[in-house]
């Protein structure tokens, strides 16, 4: 949680409370951060989905309600008093260029956030964990399949 000042300097609070002097702080919880970098992170294009497993999963279903626990679960935030950083696990749609979709990403959380927050984003991790084929629905015929021709040995060492 960070606690804003509107004496610190902080564009989130300063420019409103200007010449009115002190008369109260705003406190920005982690989860905060977290929603507003997961609704960026899901409105790029590019992205198929956002976090591992079951938090996907929710994510998914809760995705766009507010205060919804499961974006701390999918996009982990650090908030200090002026900064923050966020970790982010994503599956990419097929085709899609990895390193320029993490550009993207990375310029929709940080404009997301620092406008609504005031807190300067210096870090964004992407941990890209999955790529989704389109026409890869059927994941039990494709898991028997992939795992069959995976599982025989490597073939690098």
């Amino acid at each position: 949680m960070v606690d804003i000042e509107p004496g610190s300097g902080n564009s989130a609070t300063s420019g409103g409370s200007e010449g009115n002097g002190v008369r109260g702080r705003t406190t920005i919880a982690d989860g905060v951060v977290a929603t507003i970098a997961g609704i960026a992170i899901r409105e790029t294009d590019g992205v198929h989905s956002v976090g591992k497993g079951a938090s996907k999963a929710l994510g998914a279903v809760t995705g766009r309600v507010s205060g919804s626990s499961s974006s701390g679960r999918t996009v982990k935030v650090e908030v200090g008093e002026k900064e923050t950083a966020i970790d982010v696990d994503v599956e990419v749609e097929y085709g899609v260029p990895i390193h320029e979709l993490a550009d993207r990403i990375r310029t929709h959380v940080i404009d997301a956030v620092e406008t609504m927050t005031g807190l300067k984003v210096v870090e964004i991790n992407i941990n890209v964990f999955d790529v989704h084929i389109p026409d890869d629905e059927d994941e039990d015929e494709d898991g028997s399949d992939g795992g069959g021709s995976r599982g025989g040995g490597s073939r690098v060492r």
